[in-house]
């Protein structure tokens, strides 16, 4: 990774799934900062008002209350001084549908959820990894979904 702290932004109502990121995050040997966010218009909020200082990496949740991932997407997508930042999927669902079409939407990369604490870490830091070797873009279809 280029930067010495990474700035990332999780957005997931599950509190459960929160820790483990963070747990796993925090064992990972990087010097990254990591904002929660729990609902879609919460995450949209925290967008609009951070001017320039944006996180490095969007990790978002489909399945969130008032504004779900495919709608957020959307939007950060169209806001122009949104639309680079990497959004990372994180979802516990694996539907080949909504992956062709998260893709088509713009989003970076496609995770899902691992159940195993060793997974979750592994598959987080080639996350990271990854986009920063493809310069915060989008990869090709056969690299989008990446698995522990």
């Amino acid at each position: 990774m280029n930067k010495q702290i990474c700035n990332l932004l999780l957005a997931d109502d599950d509190d459960d799934d929160c820790m483990f990121f963070r747990e796993a995050l925090d064992e990972l040997s990087l010097s990254a900062m990591l904002a929660t966010v729990n609902d879609g218009v919460e995450l949209m909020g925290y967008l609009e008002t951070r001017g320039e200082d944006l996180p490095d990496m969007l990790f978002l949740d489909l399945n969130m209350p008032r504004k779900n991932g495919y709608e957020c997407l959307a939007e950060i997508k169209g806001i122009e001084s949104l639309k680079q930042l990497p959004v990372i999927i994180f979802s516990t669902s694996l539907d080949s549908k909504n992956v062709d079409l998260l893709y088509d939407m713009g989003a970076t990369y496609y995770i899902r959820k691992p159940g195993d604490f060793s997974k979750l870490k592994k598959v987080i830091y080639d996350a990271l990894v990854k986009v920063s070797e493809n310069n915060f873009g989008q990869p090709e279809r056969t690299q989008f979904i990446l698995q522990p």
